[in-house]
């Protein structure tokens, strides 16, 4: 029987627990004073937070923030003016050359058949493809895998679209390990299917839900590689697809895609701090990335977490907890096609031989809190996962050894702990990349409880150290 990512995180979590000194852990208990503080973090989360009509106001008033856009530059004014208003220590922002791509027209294909009308598809260009050139119309091959494909008679793909057709896994309760592994043919579908001379590649949108949404994402192309044009199918438009293909193994697919990458574009990275009262030389970053792919309003992926991590240092100023470590929140841009905020977040953290003690992230949507996944040596997992009580009262309780975030990826080295936020991944991937990326989709308690969760967090770190 397949084994969960959720099993093995609790089968590692139990190892760490069974090899850690009782000294240790004794050392490492939380007080009753610690669970006090915490409630008055939840409290004022829960009665005045402002992690929802911050959120409201990015996404209905700026709404997408594709890296190089004009609403990325209006994002990271709002960002720098909206944590000014929080009376923090110090508000800056940090230059960063992002890359400039442009969706242009909206997207059109259709399926084709020898006779008869053509069947309309609703795609979406992946985030980096080249366009089509006006329309592309090509025979189909239909793959599993990038194996698959390489294994197939050239004469099989050359000239035509090869569509990747493997569906996410929907036996993992964890979305995000399905997603990551059917995450291949998106980002190297165009330059496998190019090397055996494919003229594009379509691929199944990486979702679980069945409906007519395409999902786009980032794609990449190889040096010396043939750029051809790669699109997003709907779950629904790769079915039919994939079913008439059966019925008539020569038809063909017309697409038109008017997009293109024009030079970098610069822009920041925002960064507020309170100064630490007894260490400040010790950092704690907490974070989320401010820029979004361009078809809905980038609400969940990552709006809430740049909300959350503002709310993070404002419960604290809120509740008196001055942090005893320095704390910033960092609105990282360019996560989605490049992650060159993180590249040069930690690049001048190193520069400047800065004591980052840990960085959160939270980039899986705004959804109910489960936890944190933990990067670190097994001692640090240890001392973070001793929490675990004052986290359980809320429904975070879940700590565990596990995959942080990309934007705080760059800092593995230089911190001693990378933490994810950890919440409910059910409906992420419904929406995730997608049109309905939007503000209706948040829960205003969720958002706030998962605010409330990162600052009880950075409050541990800031007391305790690691």
């Amino acid at each position: 029987m397949m084994r969960t990512v959720l099993l093995r995180r609790t089968l590692a979590l139990a190892l760490l627990l069974s090899a850690a000194p009782l000294a240790t852990r004794a050392q490492t208990v939380p007080s009753a004073t610690d669970s006090a503080n915490i409630r008055r973090i939840y409290n004022e989360a829960l009665a005045q937070g402002q992690s929802y009509e911050n959120l409201r106001y990015l996404t209905g008033q700026i709404g997408a923030r594709l890296s190089g856009s004009p609403q990325a530059a209006q994002a990271v004014q709002w960002g720098q003016t909206t944590m000014e208003k929080l009376g923090l220590d110090r508000v800056y922002l940090q230059e960063v050359m992002v890359p400039h791509w442009v969706r242009g027209k909206p997207e059109k294909a259709s399926i084709r058949g020898d006779k008869g009308k053509g069947v309309s598809l609703n795609v979406a260009a992946l985030g980096g493809s080249v366009g089509t050139g006006g329309k592309l119309r090509a025979g189909v091959v239909e793959v599993q895998s990038l194996a698959e494909l390489a294994a197939l008679p050239e004469a099989r793909v050359k000239g035509k679209f090869v569509f990747f057709n493997r569906p996410m896994n929907p036996l993992y309760v964890e979305t995000g390990q399905a997603y990551g592994e059917a995450g291949d043919q998106r980002r190297s579908g165009a330059a496998a299917a190019a090397k055996r001379g494919a003229v594009g590649a379509l691929v199944r949108s990486l979702t679980l839900a069945h409906d007519d949404l395409p999902h786009t994402g980032t794609m990449s192309y190889q040096e010396g590689v043939t750029q051809v044009p790669a699109a997003a199918l709907s779950t629904m438009g790769a079915d039919e697809l994939s079913q008439l293909l059966k019925a008539d193994s020569k038809l063909t697919v017309e697409l038109e895609m008017s997009c293109q990458t024009l030079p970098d574009v610069k822009s920041y990275n925002v960064v507020g701090e309170i100064k630490g009262s007894k260490y400040p030389d010790q950092i704690i970053t907490v974070g989320g990335h401010l820029d979004s792919w361009d078809l809905g309003q980038g609400a969940h992926d990552d709006g809430t977490g740049c909300v959350q991590s503002m709310e993070a240092l404002r419960l604290l100023k809120a509740t008196g907890l001055r942090p005893e470590r320095t704390v910033r929140a960092v609105l990282f841009m360019n996560e989605e096609n490049g992650n060159r905020g993180g590249l040069k977040y930690a690049e001048l953290a190193k520069a400047s031989n800065e004591n980052h003690l840990a960085a959160i992230e939270s980039d899986g949507g705004g959804f109910t809190p489960r936890g944190f996944n933990i990067e670190a040596a097994p001692s640090v997992v240890r001392k973070i996962v001793a929490w675990q009580p004052l986290f359980a009262p809320y429904g975070s309780g879940l700590l565990a050894p596990g995959h942080a975030g990309t934007d705080i990826g760059p800092l593995k080295g230089q911190a001693k702990a990378l933490v994810g936020y950890d919440c409910d991944s059910q409906r992420y991937f419904d929406i995730h990349h997608t049109a309905a990326d939007t503000f209706d989709k948040v829960n205003r308690r969720e958002l706030e409880l998962g605010g409330a969760s990162m600052a009880a967090l950075v409050y541990l770190l800031s007391k305790y150290g690691l």
